[in-house]
C-alpha cells in the first residue's frame, strides 16, 4: 500500500464509491456505469445497509467530489453520447481485487465479521477459505494508510466486526434477519437480476438515440 492519507468521504461518497467497485465485478458488461445506473445501484434494496434513497442531484455531488479526490473517473465514447463513471480505486492505492472486495463490501453494508464478508462476496471475489480473508483484514488494517479496522464486540454481538477507514461511522441497527434464508437469497439474485436487465435497457436505449 501506498503511504499516504486516506481521503475522508461523506456518507454519499462511500456509498457512490462503493457502487462503482461492486458492478465493475458483478455486471462488467454494463460498467462503466451511467448516472441512471448508478443512482439505481446507491438505491439498491438488498445488499445495502443502510437502504436509501438518492435523487440525481445527490449522487451528481457525490460524483464532483469523488472526480476532485481522484477516485473516480469519466468515460466517454464508444458509440455512446452519454457519460459514464468509473472508480480509480486500484489507480489511487494499491489494491488488488481480494482487497476490493472486502472494502466494498463494508462501505455498502456496514460493519461485518469475517465470516460475514465471506458470505457475502461470492460476486465479488472468491475467496479460498475464511482464513485468507483474516489475512487480508490484518494487512488492510496495519497497512499504511490503514483501509480498516476492529471495532469493538458491542453487548449481544458473538464476534468483532470490522469497519472501513474512508467515513466515519456510527451504529445503524442492522437489517432483520428473514427466518427463511434461502428466500432472502432468491429474492436478492432476483433483484441483481432486475438491476442487471435495467442497465441492459438503458443501454440499448443509448446505441438507439
Amino acid at each position: 500500500m501506498e503511504n499516504q492519507d486516506l481521503p475522508q468521504l461523506s456518507k454519499e461518497e462511500t456509498r457512490v464509491l462503493g457502487c462503482l467497485i461492486e458492478k465493475s465485478r458483478t455486471t462488467p458488461d454494463y460498467y462503466p456505469l451511467t448516472l441512471k445506473a448508478l443512482v439505481n445501484a446507491c438505491n439498491q434494496k438488498t445488499s445495502r445497509n443502510p437502504v436509501v434513497n438518492y435523487d440525481e442531484s445527490t449522487v451528481i455531488e457525490a460524483l464532483d467530489s469523488l472526480r476532485k479526490k481522484k477516485l473516480v473517473g469519466t468515460v466517454v465514447g464508444g458509440g455512446s453520447r452519454v457519460t459514464k463513471y468509473k472508480h480509480n480505486m486500484q489507480l489511487s492505492f494499491s489494491l488488488g481485487h481480494d482487497d476490493l472486495a472486502i472494502l466494498c463490501l463494508l462501505m455498502l453494508r456496514g460493519p461485518l465479521t469475517g465470516g460475514e464478508i465471506n458470505t457475502y462476496s461470492g460476486r465479488l471475489y472468491e475467496f479460498e477459505n475464511l482464513d485468507e480473508v483474516y489475512q487480508l483484514l490484518q494487512k488492510l488494517s496495519e497497512s499504511e494508510p490503514a483501509f480498516v479496522k476492529l471495532m469493538d464486540r458491542q453487548p449481544g454481538q458473538k464476534e468483532n466486526r470490522y469497519v472501513q477507514l474512508f467515513s466515519d461511522f456510527s451504529e445503524v441497527k442492522p437489517e432483520e434477519e428473514s427466518v427463511d434464508q434461502n428466500l432472502t437469497e432468491r429474492v436478492e439474485k432476483l433483484e441483481n437480476e432486475l438491476a442487471e436487465l435495467k442497465q441492459a435497457f438503458d443501454k440499448l436505449m443509448e446505441e438507439l438515440y
